[in-house]
């Protein structure tokens, strides 16, 4: 959905904020003023669907697994997603359509951008083989990825309204089937930070997502690294289609408001005959036939 109110996480969400300060390492790495940092009211609703009402589908066999972060070139360094990150705007149950996650996947993941340093698509198809970034179609890489992982590496995101969920940025997850159509509303709110992640720091003062990076890589920092091509940023169709109905929206509001100072001014005329006295309404009543 397009957003409509943008709020300071700081303000909004002071323990959220607390906590992805704590996990990016310090207030002062976060881009908080940047528009992609702010939280927006854009709720991501999944009401399920009565052909899948009280159907369990696997995780491996959904198919709509991904990486956050469309907007942008992705590098294993990249500022732009930060983390992941999942509001509770309602309460979630088992098989009430929350987002499913694959933590067991990271490693994987984080090879693939450490192996591409001159950066991949969103959908992590390699520079090589879409040298213009052209928006792809289909999430084949992550759904087959998805694939791969066994039943126990996958967890489903359940809580209350209120909860919020920070995760590594790398978090391969999915819509799942909400399969006992109870009304789940998420937002997925991304935080960027002010420089790329770093993995060679001299002090070894990492913080922990760049900490859990390279453990998923399996190094204690990668010496020399860098990336080998420009950051680049990316419009995507997810846009174009939230503008398009804001706008859509937007007219429908105003001709409301158009409809309802109508009848304001038809109320008000109305009222204006009541008040006339007797010889007023006869004339009225005389010019109008």
């Amino acid at each position: 959905m397009p957003h409509w109110k943008e709020f300071h996480v700081a303000d909004f969400a002071p323990r959220a904020w607390g906590g992805i300060c704590g996990l990016l390492g310090g207030s002062q790495k976060i881009d908080a003023d940047s528009k992609v940092t702010l939280w927006k009211d854009s709720f991501i609703v999944n009401l399920g669907t009565p052909e899948k009402h009280n159907k369990l589908i696997k995780p491996q066999e959904l198919d709509n697994w991904h990486v956050d972060g469309d907007f942008f070139v992705h590098y294993l360094d990249s500022p732009e997603q930060a983390l992941l990150v999942i509001p509770l705007w309602t309460d979630i149950v088992p098989g009430g359509g929350g987002t499913m996650i694959c933590p067991a996947a990271i490693p994987d993941i984080a090879q693939h951008l450490y192996a591409n340093p001159e950066g991949v698509s969103p959908r992590m198809t390699s520079r090589r083989d879409n040298p213009q970034f052209t928006e792809e179609k289909g999430l084949s890489w992550y759904i087959d990825l998805a694939r791969t992982m066994p039943d126990e590496a996958f967890v489903e995101v359940t809580g209350v309204v209120g909860d919020v969920y920070l995760l590594h940025p790398l978090m391969l997850h999915s819509a799942s089937n909400n399969m006992l159509r109870k009304a789940r509303v998420i937002t997925n709110p991304p935080v960027s930070i002010k420089h790329p992640f770093e993995f060679d720091r001299e002090d070894s003062d990492y913080s922990a997502v760049e900490r859990k990076t390279l453990r998923a890589l399996g190094r204690h920092k990668l010496e020399g690294w860098k990336i080998a091509a420009e950051r680049q940023r990316i419009v995507p169709e997810r846009v174009k289609v939230q503008e398009r109905m804001k706008r859509e929206e937007e007219a429908r509001l105003k001709k409301l408001q158009e409809q309802k100072e109508g009848m304001k001014v038809r109320r008000n005329s109305v009222g204006n005959l009541g008040s006339a006295g007797p010889r007023q309404l006869v004339s009225i009543e005389e010019r109008s036939s």
